[in-house]
């Protein structure tokens, strides 16, 4: 129970780890979302103000569903007025472009000022183009001069198409129609004229329809009546040439005939299958099968005299079994028991062989009758599909003079009903609310669209931050990079501002930087717990490329050091060297490179630093090949004579991606320290550099986070705040054998 307990608190804190990191992503990125966000708006804000005005004027139409019609003349038009799919062809027919042009010629739209677009007012817009380049001025402008009237009309056309609003009302048979224009009264005006239009077009159509009916189905009474009389005589000539009389009867005796002899073949069938099987069983024991095989058989066991001469031949078995009790096998009358015996069972096995072959006979004559009904069965098929066929083609004539005498009737009363009807056309539809001027705008609504920008552009930057925080692989928290390292964190450096470039950040020793100060002690606390009993002497400070801080977690844990313990820094970095600058070193002092090559001793090379409480070994003389240099026996012969005078040696070396010299020396090290940029360095990059030092086994002690950013990270909630951190100077401790001359360091 508890285990279970447990583990539903862990998932539980994981969930809400992950909605805090969602959270702090937004509150990372809020800034830039909100005036991205504003921006757009602003934007839309502008663009909506200067659209011009659009009013929209609306008109109700009801399209009847039945009309009032004198003669029932819906066949003819091919609809059917109930039907669902009548009032959504009649709003198709509202949005079709025959009317909208019908609308466009009686309301002489093409020469409309807001229409026409040789005449077209220009916008806000254009009355700024003489201001803007000249390729935005061709590219934002048009040729209206040269177009010819059809391409006017055309125009003219896309935008009453455009300006019209078709919209049923649900459950009901009326539809609002709107347009919209810049003017209130041409609105109203287009929206009534297009419901005119439309019931004059619809009357006009059936009038029309109704004219062309009317002359086809007179045109097509006369086939119809010749093709009557042609289908009549062809019956007539058929039932002489046939003899035919009545059918019914001739049809009733073929169908009791063809019955009969279905049940008699379905009997005979099971009367050749039983045969069959009991046939099959006798064969399944082989071509001579045995008596007993054969009595095992019921057909063959259940014959009576079969049974009759089993029950005598097992007297007689009973009879010699009893007298073999009494009598030698030589006795008259045991002779003549084993007789009688032996009679009896050949008498059964002549009678199992003629039950036997008379299987055979039974299943033979089976096949012969069953055969037999077949053929007459076919025969009485023939002569049925014979009268079939007359009877078939019968019916055939038959319907075809019904069909055509009712073809001929509809078409007669239709040819009358369209003749009346075309006297008195009734519309369909009728306007039950006509269009008004508005008087407010339906368009632009600026509140919508400022609206809608802000909460699209919102939508957009909240997901940019999550897409970019999603790809963003780069370590930014301790946490990370155990999660994704698998190594210990020592410690991590806040992110301080500087007006040095390119230099080592002197914080531990600033005034101005106690939260800093503060991180380097933890740093240092973590490098002497990490090994108490056996503490490393040798600490080489390397990270995974060029900018990533290395020299300044070197320099500042050495002065951190340096407040406990005597401390040397060696500057490794033979390709890059910046700690001489940073210390105030005067640029040729003698350093690493001379010790190695000889040119001098290591009282000339190591400079006393009493102020930071450390002794710093530069890099010297730069040499055209450090790694064979720093690969050198006389590189080890060093530090085991440093050793003897400093309690810790931090080694500032170069990167492990870009050049090997830190692989090198961190063969010679007791501890590595691999430190890593807060939001610049990959997981990748840093895993490539650590597998590099885990290939020759280097002891890495762990891994500093440098340049991370407290204000931002903060919010986590994991680690120190900056108030809780030390501000003020910190007090810098000189240990005695610190202040000690060296002159008692002798290179071997």
């Amino acid at each position: 129970m508890n285990r279970t307990t447990h583990h539903a608190e862990a998932l539980l804190n994981e969930n809400l780890i992950d909605v805090r990191h969602y959270w702090n992503v937004l509150m990372g990125n809020k800034w830039q979302i909100l005036l991205l966000a504003i921006a757009c708006s602003t934007l839309a804000y502008l663009v909506a103000s200067q659209l011009a005005p659009q009013y929209r004027a609306t008109t109700t139409v009801l399209i009847e569903s039945r009309e009032a019609n004198v003669v029932s003349i819906e066949g003819v038009y091919g609809m059917n007025p109930l039907a669902k799919e009548y009032f959504l062809t009649q709003f198709e027919i509202l949005k079709s472009r025959e009317l909208a042009e019908r609308l466009m010629d009686r309301l002489d739209l093409t020469r409309h000022p807001d229409f026409d677009p040789l005449q077209r007012k220009p916008s806000p817009w254009q009355d700024s183009l003489p201001h803007l380049p000249a390729f935005l001025q061709s590219w934002l402008t048009t040729e209206t001069d040269e177009l010819s009237e059809d391409a006017v009309r055309a125009i003219v056309l896309e935008q009453v198409v455009k300006a019209l609003r078709i919209e049923p009302i649900s459950n009901t048979q009326l539809v609002k129609v709107s347009f919209d224009a810049r003017d209130s009264v041409l609105a109203a005006s287009a929206a009534n004229t297009m419901a005119e239009v439309y019931i004059d077009g619809n009357m006009e159509a059936r009038l029309k329809m109704t004219q062309q009916a009317a002359g086809w189905l007179n045109e097509r009474l006369e086939d119809l009546s010749a093709k009557l009389k042609e289908s009549e005589n062809r019956l007539q000539d058929y039932r002489e040439k046939e003899t035919l009389v009545d059918m019914s009867g001739v049809n009733t005796l073929n169908e009791k005939e063809l019955n009969e002899l279905t049940l008699r073949h379905l009997a005979a069938s099971d009367d050749r299958t039983r045969a069959e099987k009991l046939l099959n069983q006798i064969r399944a024991f082989g071509t001579s099968p045995s008596v007993e095989q054969m009595l095992d058989m019921p057909s063959i066991l259940n014959n009576e005299l079969v049974r009759t001469l089993k029950a005598t031949q097992a007297q007689a078995d009973i009879r010699v079994a009893e007298l073999s009790k009494r009598y030698g096998p030589r006795h008259p009358k045991m002779i003549s028991a084993r007789a009688e015996a032996e009679e009896a069972r050949a008498e059964v096995t002549r009678q199992v062989i003629r039950v036997m072959r008379g299987l055979e006979t039974d299943y033979q004559r089976a096949v012969d009758t069953e055969n037999a009904i077949a053929s007459q069965l076919a025969k009485a098929k023939l002569a049925a599909q014979s009268v079939n066929r007359k009877e078939f083609r019968l019916g055939e004539l038959e319907r075809e003079v019904t069909t055509s005498r009712q073809l001929y009737d509809l078409f007669l009363t239709r040819a009358k009903e369209a003749g009346e009807a075309g006297i008195l056309p009734m519309a369909h539809a009728r306007v039950v609310d006509p269009a008004r001027p508005p008087q407010m705008p339906v368009s632009p609504n600026i509140g919508l669209i400022v609206g809608l920008t802000l909460l699209g552009s919102l939508i957009l930057c909240v997901l940019q931050a999550f897409l970019r925080d999603a790809m963003d692989n780069t370590l930014k928290i301790p946490d990370e990079m155990e999660d994704k390292l698998h190594t210990r964190t020592l410690g991590f450096l806040p992110r301080i501002k500087t007006h040095t470039r390119n230099l080592p950040v002197e914080g531990f020793l600033s005034a101005k930087f106690g939260a800093f100060a503060e991180a380097v002690r933890s740093l240092r606390t973590g490098v002497i717990l990490s090994n108490i009993d056996n503490p490393h002497k040798t600490i080489v400070v390397t990270s995974s490329q060029p900018g990533e801080g290395k020299s300044t977690v070197a320099l500042n844990l050495a002065e951190s050091l340096g407040q406990m313990e005597r401390v040397l820094l060696i500057e490794a970095d033979l390709r890059q060297p910046v700690l001489a600058r940073t210390l105030d070193i005067a640029v040729g002092t003698p350093g690493l490179t001379n010790l190695i090559a000889g040119t001098h001793d290591l009282k000339q090379c190591i400079q006393a630093m009493p102020g930071r409480g450390l002794d710093v070994l530069v890099a010297g003389a730069l040499p055209g090949n450090p790694q064979e240099l720093l690969s050198s026996k006389r590189i080890y012969l060093l530090l085991e004579v440093l050793k003897r005078h400093y309690d810790r040696i931090v080694i500032d070396t170069p990167p492990t991606l870009p050049v090997s010299d830190a692989i090198v020396l961190s063969t010679f090290a007791d501890g590595v320290i691999y430190v890593i940029r807060a939001g610049t360095t990959s997981a990748a990059l840093a895993a490539r550099g650590l597998k590099r030092l885990a290939d020759v086994r280097a002891p890495v002690i762990g891994s500093v986070l440098n340049q991370m950013d407290l204000k931002k990270q903060n919010r986590y909630g994991e680690y120190y705040a900056a108030d809780y951190l030390i501000q003020g100077k910190p007090l810098t401790i000189i240990p005695q054998a610190q202040r000690d001359k060296t002159e008692d360091l002798v290179m071997p």
